[in-house]
């Protein structure tokens, strides 16, 4: 699967420019919809004139961020909207190592808190039928 940049549609012009690039998103597309989504993206790695080896310049459009929300497509394919040039700006040297490295520490904590949360949470069983059952083999 791709990861790609993203936009609503509520977040682009008639010339298909993103008006507010802070709001640009990745997701992974499937079948013509949003499959999976992040946060925001930083401006520091994406709109940065320093760091341009991430720098988003074109965006999927998506008709609004929620998983299941339809991406445009036409006959060519996906519809892609444009980060103009006064997107960007300075925001100076960005260590991507240590920030990959952070992102990845951070997943990990999450995933033993969802794994915690999962093996501790109670198992319910319908007995509303058990009752009945035994409430009919009775009479």
């Amino acid at each position: 699967m791709i990861i790609r940049h993203c936009v609503e549609e509520t977040n682009i012009d008639e010339n298909y420019l993103v008006m507010d690039p802070t709001l640009i998103k990745h997701v992974i597309v499937s079948a013509g919809k949003i499959y999976s989504m992040s946060g925001f993206i930083d401006p520091a790695s994406h709109l940065n004139v320093d760091y341009p080896l991430h720098k988003v310049t074109k965006c999927i459009i998506a008709e609004k961020f929620e998983i299941g929300a339809q991406v445009k497509i036409e006959d060519n394919g996906l519809v892609f909207a444009l980060v103009g040039q006064s997107s960007y700006d300075h925001y100076g040297k960005v260590d991507y190592t240590q920030r990959l490295t952070d992102m990845i520490d951070k997943v990990k904590v999450k995933e033993k808190e969802k794994s915690k949360m999962s093996t501790t949470a109670p198992v319910q069983t319908s007995t509303s039928n058990s009752s009945n059952v035994n409430a009919d083999s009775k009479e």
